[in-house]
């Protein structure tokens, strides 16, 4: 029985040290990139060639911007990456006299660049191992929530030494494996960023959400921004007087593009993956979570969409909003085509079974582990049975700007009376300037109207709760509004008095003594105020049930280790990740085979004039006469403008720069095909495809499209 457990530990040590290399599955982790031979898999590199903790290499090029990734392309600070992961800047510089939404923008010299307002760009310097420093503040007798909580205390005060002896950088401690092994990163982190050229919507956004997630793909999505520092090349923000950040590597562009079969990969921030939970977890997921989340994105979507259509300056200050919610509500809807249709839960299941009676043959597993997938079931089944509930508390905050503001103002006055370390993240020092931007945006984005009517569904979906499940608080608000004779009534009440329609206005509250909040008269403010406790509760329970969670997550990892004799690559967690596959095609359906590369006469053919399927009347001209440059297929003569591979990406990967196999840059990824939006649950060579823009055609819309010859010489094109 010794013998036997010692086994099962060795395992766990040995999955902290290194990671097989597998089939073409798996999200490499850096830390883990020595255990790879990349020339097997047919790249012309090896591993020092992407990451050199000593020198230079590929990763030193690669960003993550604003939640997606990016890449370094000149000296000079260039970064490709997605239209839509510019979307939101976009959106923020444009007004209707000067929609870039619709019309694309381009700086034809750099003082024309403008500012890519809420993005920033983190670049690795380093990483480290800090798992015995994070599991060294829990103690045996711990709860669950006081397991999380000094969790939680622990790695802030790691990353707050590390950055404390490395002014300027950002730090950053990870999870790899729940409960098990951390990772402290420790970033280069700029925060002066800017538009340099966006395609037109037609192009950019071309096919909208009607497109999204499928193939035939048809999207130019491709943006470039630029990254800045200060004059003495430090860290700065915006400022008329800062310089381009000149970056360690830059990436090669291949104008020749690549072929069908060829060797590539992507290095990305790949989002969360979740291919190592229970039947139990994608039963909540398929039962819970997400039928319930898709369904009230997509009415708050028809509610945006519908109050914009006739007045283009409120569609714009919905429109990043309405974007980022439609590509949400919609993978949701292809992971739950998925999970019904794919037999994933059953395929758990059996394995849970095998696994179970593996932990039952030996009593010192079964004495440690004999109840841990029964625990995960009931975990999961409380969730499941609460989903409601708390996606409709979760998005209480968000629905109305307003209470949103509030709440930051309510919050806010506290914690910055606060320690810095003990502070909530958005009120950190570090983070203020962020929470001060994000304001300013949500008030420069805000439509009473809209704000009126999504607030007022929220509530009417709360109030068909089972009684009492809004707790006193949510019951007072139902009373005052039959009161007061209706939800429009009490809105124009709420609204009317609402002082908190300027920055200065919120900033005064959230930095004042403490005692202002109490005296406001704000009716927002005193409902925030009246729903701290609320919010502060259901953190509480939420720390509870993920201190539980983590524990039986990093024993279920260490039984399916010791049950399948192999280690295996942690699921994705917003670090780096690399990838590697082919350009290849695939075949969805009976008698159906989708080739890897689209073309220009697709979106031709696609063109209807009516959005989303509208296109550039120069585009439509260009292809009528046959102007594609050297730009084209070499078989079909076409101009290609998306393509197909077999790389294991998810969110977070958008942006990333997918490389030939000498790591020159060959497109960039933006999306999966729709039976691909299950790749968070599960990989699979049969169905598992991702999408690129063309670097092609990202070159051939900069240049002969957009007039944008100056980028094209900057890329050393």
């Amino acid at each position: 029985m010794r013998r036997s457990f010692m086994l099962l530990m060795a395992l766990v040590l040995a999955s902290c040290l290194s990671l097989p290399v597998l089939a073409d599955e798996g999200m490499y982790p850096v830390t883990d990139l020595h255990g790879i031979d990349l020339r097997a898999k047919g790249l012309k590199l090896d591993v020092k060639d992407l990451y050199n903790p000593g020198g230079v290499s590929l990763i030193d090029a690669i960003v993550n911007i604003g939640g997606c990734t990016g890449s370094f392309v000149s000296p000079d600070g260039l970064i490709l990456t997605n239209h839509h992961c510019a979307f939101g800047a976009v959106q923020a510089a444009s007004t209707p006299q000067h929609d870039y939404v619709t019309h694309g923008f381009l700086a034809n010299d750099r003082a024309s660049e403008i500012r890519a307002r809420g993005n920033t760009v983190r670049i690795i310097d380093s990483y480290r191992d800090v798992s015995a420093d994070v599991l060294g503040a829990l103690k045996e007798q711990m709860t669950p929530g006081e397991r999380t909580r000094a969790i939680t205390a622990r790695t802030r005060a790691i990353v707050a030494d590390a950055e404390a002896v490395q002014p300027g950088k950002r730090a950053e401690v990870a999870e790899m494996f729940a409960g098990r092994t951390y990772v402290l990163f420790v970033y280069t982190f700029l925060r002066d960023v800017r538009l340099v050229y966006v395609p037109p919507r037609g192009i950019g956004e071309f096919g909208g959400e009607e497109d999204n997630w499928m193939w035939p793909r048809h999207t130019g999505d491709f943006s470039f921004l630029r990254a800045y520092v200060a004059p003495d090349g430090s860290p700065a923000e915006y400022a008329p007087q800062n310089v381009p950040y000149h970056p360690k590597k830059f990436l090669r562009i291949q104008p020749r593009g690549v072929a069908e079969e060829d060797p590539v990969f992507v290095l990305g921030y790949p989002g969360r993956t979740f291919r190592h939970r229970t039947s139990h977890f994608l039963a909540y997921e398929r039962d819970g979570r997400l039928p319930i989340v898709a369904e009230l994105y997509e009415n708050q979507i028809a509610t945006m969409t519908r109050m914009g259509i006739s007045d283009r300056g409120v569609a714009l200050k919905y429109d990043a909003r309405v974007k980022s919610l439609a590509n949400s509500s919609k993978n949701y809807r292809g992971k739950l085509q998925g999970l019904h249709r794919l037999p994933l839960i059953v395929q758990k299941r059996d394995e849970e079974q095998r696994m179970q009676a593996f932990i039952e043959a030996d009593p010192v597993m079964k004495a440690r582990y004999g109840t841990m997938l029964k625990e995960l079931g009931m975990v999961y089944a409380g969730l499941t049975d609460h989903a409601l509930e708390d996606a409709l508390f979760d998005n209480l905050r968000t629905s109305s700007a307003v209470l949103s503001l509030a709440v930051t103002v309510v919050e806010g006055n506290r914690e910055l009376k606060k320690a810095d370390l003990q502070r909530d993240a958005p009120y950190m020092e570090k983070n203020l300037g962020r929470t001060k931007d994000n304001v300013r945006l949500s008030l420069q984005n805000f439509h009473e109207p809209v704000d009126r009517a999504l607030f007022a569904d929220l509530l009417t979906r709360m109030r068909k709760l089972p009684a009492g499940t809004g707790g006193i608080v949510m019951d007072s608000v139902f009373r005052s509004i039959d009161q007061i004779g209706g939800m429009e009534r009490w809105l124009d009440v709420m609204y009317g008095g609402a002082t908190l329609r300027t920055p200065d206005a919120v900033f005064t509250l959230m930095e004042g003594p403490a005692d202002v909040c109490e005296t406001s008269a704000d009716p927002f403010v005193r409902l925030a105020r009246a729903l701290a406790p609320v919010f502060a509760q259901r953190r509480a329970d939420r720390q509870e049930t993920d201190g539980t969670l983590t524990r039986l997550h990093a024993d279920l990892v260490a039984v399916k280790m010791a049950f399948q004799k192999t280690s295996f690559i942690p699921d994705a967690n917003s670090t780096m990740r690399l990838t590697v596959g082919r350009v290849r095609g695939y075949a969805p359906a009976d008698a159906t085979v989708y080739r890897p590369f689209t073309t220009l006469r697709g979106v031709v053919e696609k063109t209807t004039g009516v959005e989303p399927f509208t296109t550039p009347e120069r585009v439509i001209a260009l292809y009528r006469q046959g102007l594609f440059g050297r730009f084209v297929l070499p078989e079909s003569k076409q101009l290609p403008v998306a393509m197909l591979y077999d790389l294991d990406t998810t969110g977070g990967n958008s942006g990333s720069p997918v490389m030939n196999a000498a790591g020159e840059v060959i497109g960039v990824n933006f999306d999966r095909t729709f039976e691909a939006t299950i790749n968070d649950y599960a990989w699979s060579e049969e169905y598992s495809r991702s999408i690129a823009v063309d670097i092609r055609y990202v070159l051939w819309v900069t240049e002969i499209v957009g007039g944008a010859t100056h980028i094209l010489r900057e890329l050393g094109v």
